[in-house]
């Protein structure tokens, strides 16, 4: 039988998985999945689950179910691309045919002194457990600080103002404006929604240090009692160790997301080197395309010349349960429709993935 091992249940392999359990499935192709938990977790949600407005269960979706599919539970250590090996933190060593790298990623702290020490984090579903309980014990009055105005800082910060109104959220972000990258009316309406709800937006921030309940804003010390980094992210470990070339620590790849030279692996979503920034929506155009690769690859045959460009639809974000923002097609939507239009999807999402 001829070995597909997929690493990680993220967006990309759970795309890869949903297209090819099916009767497409060439009769000698096994899959194996690797994966540190037993079930897709829906990273895009992280940040409901750390704030306590979601329930576990509602970031959680279960792995398909198919005579061909083999789910091993566990951590991955080191992947040997010379010997087409995975090895496995209890020892097991995994062998494939193929390999679909999908890893996700870790925060990156920038070598700010502390920040790996004294800050919690929304990157996997058990620190967002974490982050869950450390922020739901804090008394009324406590501050917290979030470190990243991205769309995971603006959506956590958005969240925890609805599920602890009692607490003081500071939002540090680097830039002159929120989300600067996009249009001012976006921008506007994110800053008038905290300026509404009294979270405190800090711009042209610069973190240079992290204490216990303390952290340095330029040279300006803000006593906090919990923070939160959101802000950057690099590929795991096992992949940071691995002997090939990288762009800013993600993989660079041929056309058809294979590593050079190791055409048989490939490399989907925040690991990654693409011209686009990582997000769930990328993962999938990515793993649409890896697909299309692979069954050319078991069926014998030539590879297109040019493999299309992807092209991504834009973003949503949530303010809360009951505003939002969306920027697609080159607009912008605000309000009520935009957090209808984020819901919409999510539930679309769970409904085709089982």
């Amino acid at each position: 039988m001829r070995k597909l091992v997929l690493l990680g249940a993220g967006y990309g392999n759970m795309r890869i998985l949903l297209r090819l359990l099916n009767k497409e499935l060439p009769a000698d192709v096994e899959i194996t999945l690797i994966d540190r938990t037993p079930f897709h977790s829906l990273k895009t949600e992280f940040y409901a689950l750390a704030a306590g407005t979601a329930p576990d269960s509602e970031v959680r979706v279960a792995l398909p179910k198919h005579e061909r599919l083999h789910v091993i539970e566990g951590e991955i250590l080191e992947i040997e691309l010379e010997d087409k090996t995975v090895l496995l933190s209890n020892g097991e060593a995994v062998r494939y045919d193929e390999l679909v790298i999908g890893l996700g990623c870790e925060d990156n702290y920038h070598d700010v002194p502390g920040a790996a020490e004294y800050t919690d984090s929304i990157q996997t579903i058990g620190k967002s457990r974490n982050t869950y309980k450390k922020l739901q014990g804090l008394g009324g009055g406590a501050t917290v600080g979030i470190v990243g105005a991205g769309l995971s800082g603006i959506e956590l910060a958005s969240e925890l103002r609805e599920s602890r109104p009692d607490l003081k959220i500071k939002l540090f972000d680097r830039g002159p404006r929120i989300m600067k990258d996009f249009p001012e009316r976006l921008s506007n309406y994110v800053k008038g929604w905290f300026d509404k709800h009294e979270v405190e937006v800090i711009s042209n921030s610069n973190i240079t240090e992290v204490g216990e309940k303390v952290l340095y804003n330029h040279e300006e010390k803000i006593e906090v009692d919990v923070v939160v980094w959101t802000a950057g992210i690099q590929p795991v470990k096992s992949v940071l160790d691995m002997d090939v070339e990288k762009d800013r620590g993600r993989v660079v790849l041929n056309q058809y997301h294979q590593i050079p030279n190791f055409e048989n692996v490939y490399v989907v979503g925040d690991n990654a080197a693409l011209p686009h920034a990582p997000s769930a929506q990328l993962a999938e155009e990515q793993a649409e395309q890896i697909i299309k690769v692979l069954r050319l690859v078991w069926n014998n045959q030539p590879l297109p010349a040019e493999m299309p460009e992807i092209k991504l639809k834009g973003f949503m974000g949530s303010l809360g349960k009951k505003q939002g923002f969306a920027y697609l097609a080159d607009r912008t939507v605000t309000g009520r429709i935009a957090r209808l239009l984020k819901s919409g999807v999510l539930w679309m999402y769970k409904w085709h993935n089982g």
